[in-house]
């Protein structure tokens, strides 16, 4: 069963690495795919070029038994979408491989929202990684999903392909890749939020202060 995680990781910090790890382990996943976006269409575009923030997640994951960098999206064309990503991914692992898009119950609660939603749950099974404790969110237009497609086993996920959204707990995090490329921009340590080979990158290249000079120049 593969995990795919997908975001700018701009730059990766622990917020994303814990929560993915405890996904790999505790719904049993062989494996997690760490998909860096090339044209975010719900955000900005990432401040880092794409060698900087592949070089960042290599050095972040590369130690970590299951977790995989797929760079498919930078080497795409065009906007980022999840069901274009799942489709290649289908194209690669055939059709009865159970593939879980690992998402934020944040970003869950717009899900209805993105592009070709539904077509997206006949590709994969939706893994929403919230709090311990918070259940899984029902909010608005979600409960237009039918009701049978939600479960809190994970062998139902291992049983099909796609098509269930499964609640997982994680060690929530409160750290943003906007919050840490700030601290950097106002001279402040970003040690501990990020993993150290990923600060010793950050430091090495100078990355996010060439931003703020740039503003300070108004280029």
């Amino acid at each position: 069963m593969i995990g795919v995680f997908g975001g700018t990781f701009d730059p990766v910090h622990l917020g994303h690495l814990r929560p993915a790890l405890d996904a790999l382990q505790y719904a049993g996943l062989d494996q997690v795919r760490f998909v860096p976006l090339r044209v975010p269409v719900h955000r900005a575009p990432p401040i880092a070029d794409r060698s900087m923030r592949v070089a960042m997640l290599r050095a972040a994951i590369d130690d970590v038994p299951g977790f995989v960098l797929d760079e498919r999206e930078l080497c795409r064309g065009g906007a980022s979408y999840s069901y274009d990503t799942l489709v290649s991914l289908r194209s690669e692992l055939g059709t009865e491989v159970p593939i879980c898009l690992m998402v934020g119950a944040d970003a869950f609660s717009s899900f209805l929202d993105w592009y070709r939603p539904r077509d997206i749950l006949r590709l994969a099974h939706l893994l929403v990684m919230g709090r311990p404790g918070a259940g899984l969110p029902s909010i608005g237009r979600l409960r237009e999903l039918p009701r049978e497609r939600a479960t809190d086993r994970i062998g139902d996920l291992r049983k099909s392909p796609a098509g269930r959204v499964f609640f997982q707990p994680v060690t929530q995090l409160d750290i943003s890749s906007t919050q840490v490329r700030q601290q950097i921009v106002e001279g402040r340590s970003v040690k501990f939020l990020v993993p150290d080979p990923v600060l010793e990158i950050i430091l090495r290249h100078g990355l996010y202060r060439k931003v703020a000079a740039s503003r300070a120049q108004g280029v």
